[in-house]
């Protein structure tokens, strides 16, 4: 069924060729993937959200043996795998539709359309507050974490599932498996029923809109203040949410800070070092770290050019991953305060037990700088970015300044001053070959003199 011109069919793609990419993924620092929806589809239902079959795999991604050799070379890399669960949609073709005796376990789909949610035309919803729907949907949970080893669900547009049903799903899974990870998915982001998520506590992560929303308008165009996004955190304190930039339902990140002339690589370095360090789950979408784009439905959702690769932009995906890999136990646990801005300009600090990292973001189209608070005159800051040195100045100050456009991530250490055995030992080495060349100089002369 693969129609590469027709964007409502399969392009093509399978869970063969994301084994293929395994050390791709882990290259680039990720530490879990979450497939779309792989459950058998009515025609054309490359999306996962038509299912004819709860219990069988999508014949067009492959099959349960694949899958489980996908899930077991993941983990060999240290890699997590997690399964969309679509507990609400089904498709006309559904056998449970056409069984008289099931006729009232459906109800019409009420959500409004879009044209990236255009599938919802095809779908019968499930009533969850019929006991036998519950009873079924919870053994397709159950199914699939018995038949295959993976680490935890997507529960997909988690705001339409009947509130209680919700309830009963998620303890049932976390019975079966505490450590059984499982994310709340937002399909309808103005829903009252958004924040009502944060009620059921065995959600691990749950999608944030807003933070998506405010993300792009800040670092999709320079001079737009930092400060914001902390604003909205400090009101919300919330470490569970899921930070996104961008993903199926919505335009390309990269698409909305090109049309601003701002440039990847440095559109993509302010963005992740916020993005890997607030607190909160951050997740990707494919293809970010190759800047594909598109302003939305059905660009956005094209198969991954790997072949477009841009070296410099995947290693700005690397290094800031790795930092957040060397300092994820204060990156995930620790305390995080805005300590200083200057225009578009902001430092953060993260402190957990004794130790404490700053993030300097400015977003200014010129050069800022801010005091660091909270130093002593026997400390100094390092970048790890840059390779930046902060130490106190004559006025008895800390001050960070940064280039238009640029971050830094800085750790605190003693300041040591400066090291004179390896100035004296550098200065040592420069003295001899100066003597080294005069005499060889001399020689030279007294050669040419003798002949």
């Amino acid at each position: 069924e693969v129609d590469i011109e027709d964007p409502y069919a399969f392009h093509g793609g399978d869970l063969e060729g994301i084994i293929k990419k395994l050390d791709h993924i882990k290259r680039l620092g990720f530490t879990t993937i979450s497939l779309s929806p792989i459950f058998e589809n009515a025609e054309k239902g490359y999306h996962g959200y038509w299912i004819e079959d709860h219990y069988a795999i999508e014949e067009q991604f492959g099959s349960m043996e694949t899958l489980k050799k996908l899930i077991d070379e993941a983990h060999k890399r240290e890699l997590k795998v997690i399964l969309e669960l679509v507990v609400n949609y089904v498709a006309p073709s559904h056998p449970y539709v056409q069984d008289p005796e099931k006729t009232d376990w459906f109800t019409e789909n009420d959500l409004s359309l879009n044209e990236s949610t255009a599938w919802l035309e095809q779908v019968l919803k499930f009533d969850q507050s019929h006991e036998e729907v519950q009873q079924y949907l919870l053994d397709v949970a159950e199914y699939w974490m018995t038949e295959t080893d993976i680490d935890g669900f997507r529960i997909h547009a988690a705001e339409q599932t009947d509130e209680s049903f919700l309830q009963v799903l998620t303890e049932h899974i976390k019975t079966m498996n505490p450590d059984f990870y499982l994310i709340a998915s937002v399909l309808d982001y103005d829903s009252e029923q958004v924040s009502q998520l944060k009620e059921i506590p065995y959600f691990d992560a749950i999608e944030n809109p807003n933070f998506f929303r405010l993300f792009n308008d800040v670092f999709s165009k320079e001079e737009q203040p930092v400060d914001v996004l902390y604003e909205a955190w400090e009101n919300e304190q919330d470490q569970t949410s899921v930070l996104f930039v961008d993903h199926q339902n919505t335009a390309r990140f990269s698409y909305q800070f090109a049309v601003n002339g701002r440039n990847n690589i440095t559109a993509w370095r302010l963005a992740l070092l916020y993005l890997y360090t607030t607190p909160g789950v951050p997740m990707v979408y494919q293809g970010s770290e190759l800047a594909m784009s598109g302003p939305g439905f059905p660009e956005n959702q094209h198969l991954v050019l790997f072949n477009t690769a841009n070296p410099d932009l995947e290693e700005v995906f690397e290094k800031m991953s790795a930092l957040r890999h060397q300092f994820l136990p204060i990156l995930t646990n620790g305390d995080f305060e805005l300590i200083a801005s200057d225009g578009a300009m902001s430092l953060f600090r993260r402190t957990f037990e004794d130790e404490a990292i700053y993030l300097a973001i400015n977003n200014d189209s010129v050069t800022r700088s801010v005091a660091v608070p909270g130093l002593s005159s026997d400390q100094q800051l390092r970048g790890l970015i840059g390779d930046d040195l902060v130490r106190e100045n004559q006025q008895g100050e800390f001050r960070i300044g940064l280039d238009r456009e640029s971050v830094e991530f800085y750790i605190v250490e003693e300041n040591v001053g400066l090291n004179w055995g390896f100035i004296g030992f550098i200065l040592g080495v420069l003295l001899l070959f100066i003597i080294a060349v005069n005499y060889l100089s001399y020689k030279q002369k007294k050669r040419e003199k003798t002949n």
